[in-house]
């Protein structure tokens, strides 16, 4: 069975694979870029409501930014990949599963956003766009995984938050991550513990994504038109 470290390199060589294919092709990085943006619209319109909640919004732009945005998170990878032995000796092993499971769902994403770019036909995504090409990938056991993976980083982090020393012993780790090249991803993981901490439970959050991106997956896969899905809120 691979280590956590052989899997967390083999999911950011995925990832460094995806993005040399769209760097040798600026007219297919440029279209992946449209989708990414894309689907943040889409995700701020799904979630409106929670954004604007004083409980879940700051965990809902959580996922917006670290999970759904087009950001450029070249920098974190970067350190992912060259600390990784690092990252595994420093950090608690809950918290290296946490990262894994991070770095699967950072692949499979940026493989579905590929295969997507190279099913618009330009930079003007909308909604009859986005459903064509959703329509054209497929994949539907990926994007069903996707969504699984999404979930678990949200329990992950969440669960982590239950063990007291845990926030203590990732500030006093401050030091050693930075000296170790891993800034980018203390950061990340000190975000993610503060931001699912101040719900205080993420039971009612997760389980409200995961039914909207469940019925989000049927009615892509179901619906007759793009208006039917925006008819329904589905669609920005």
């Amino acid at each position: 069975m691979p280590t956590p470290a052989a899997l967390i390199l083999a999911h950011l060589e995925t990832v460094e694979r995806e993005r040399r294919t769209r760097a040798a092709t600026p007219a297919l990085q440029a279209r992946v870029q449209a989708v990414k943006a894309y689907q943040q619209r889409r995700f701020s319109h799904t979630y409106a409501d929670l954004l604007k909640t004083p409980r879940y919004g700051a965990a809902a732009r959580f996922f917006l930014d670290e999970l759904y945005g087009p950001g450029d998170f070249s920098q974190r990878d970067a350190q992912f990949a060259r600390v990784v032995p690092a990252l595994v000796r420093l950090f608690p092993r809950d918290v290296v599963d946490t990262v894994a499971t991070l770095a699967q769902l950072h692949a499979l994403s940026e493989e579905l956003d590929s295969a997507m770019g190279t099913k618009v036909p330009d930079e003007a995504v909308d909604a009859g766009v986005y459903l064509n090409a959703w329509r054209h990938v497929g994949r539907l056991a990926d994007r069903q995984q996707q969504i699984e993976l999404t979930l678990a980083v949200g329990r992950d982090l969440y669960t982590l938050t239950r063990k007291p020393l845990l926030r203590h012993s990732l500030r006093m780790m401050r030091g050693p991550a930075r000296a170790a090249g891993l800034s980018a991803l203390q950061g990340f993981l000190e975000s993610g513990f503060d931001t699912f901490q101040a719900m205080r439970g993420a039971e009612e959050f997760l389980a409200t994504v995961s039914a909207s991106e469940q019925t989000l997956l049927q009615a892509l896969f179901g619906a007759e038109s793009a208006p039917i899905l925006q008819a329904l809120g589905q669609l920005p």
